[in-house]
């Protein structure tokens, strides 16, 4: 006899200034993953949740659906231009698959990337306790890659949780003084390799929002899937010229 999975308990967050779109405000669905069975969140992550410590969660903003969730189908991706000699320049560059823990020279590259790009958010204020909170309260899955350049040194990293059908990338943060390497799109593109070379179907990016340029990034990988109404679909059908 099968025994039916207890159902879920869904929270919703108290409202908060939205930290993408200046003047709205912020609610989301959450589920505490510590609660559930295991492979609950790789079961989630295709339904649009995404992870943060060990809460699994979705945007649910009243009024608002400007966060789309977003994903590289590896099979089809083709490197544009750009990113194929963004990929040539950076071939100095190792990468290695770590397990989930911090350490200091991790917090340090992470201070300097929030001092540089996110100056005016609650990360510039993190501890080295908070960081190690953010990369250790993790899933079953949960790994840090890291980018060293020719000499050793520690240029990116990238959280990734390890999904049955893909890699989903969690949080990541680099040496801002090199923009010519664009590491930020570069950690993108090594999720692809890697993907393919393990034959996993995607690389799951989080959420779209058409009027964020800090998510702009993320549609320059193509081509790419939306969820919209409970569906994946093609990035070019479901939002057409939004992403320009």
């Amino acid at each position: 006899m099968r025994i039916a999975a207890p159902p879920l308990v869904l929270h919703r967050t108290l409202p908060a200034p939205c930290p993408y779109l200046k003047g709205r405000i912020e609610q989301r669905v959450v589920v505490s993953l510590e609660e559930t069975p295991a492979g609950t969140f790789d079961r989630l992550s295709r339904t649009g949740f995404r992870r943060s410590h060990a809460f699994a969660y979705r945007p649910a903003c009243r009024g608002c659906s400007a966060c789309i969730p977003i994903r590289i189908p590896v099979a089809t991706f083709a490197p544009d231009r750009t990113q194929r000699r963004l990929f040539r320049r950076n071939t100095d560059l190792v990468s290695e698959e770590r397990p989930a823990i911090a350490n200091r020279e991790h917090f340090s590259l992470f201070k300097s990337y929030v001092v540089d790009r996110h100056s005016d958010g609650d990360m510039a204020s993190m501890t080295f306790g908070d960081f190690r909170s953010m990369i250790e309260d993790a899933v079953e899955g949960t790994r840090t890659i890291e980018h060293r350049d020719a000499s050793g040194r520690l240029v990116a990293v990238v959280l990734i949780d390890r999904l049955s059908d893909g890699l989903s990338a969690v949080y990541s943060f680099f040496d801002a003084t090199q923009p010519r390497r664009s590491l930020g799109t570069h950690v993108v593109l090594d999720m692809i390799e890697r993907s393919k070379a393990e034959s996993l179907a995607y690389v799951y990016l989080g959420y779209w929002i058409a009027d964020s340029r800090k998510m702009a990034y993320k549609i320059k990988f193509r081509p790419s899937e939306v969820m919209v109404a409970g569906s994946w679909r093609p990035f070019a059908e479901a939002v057409g010229g939004a992403g320009g």
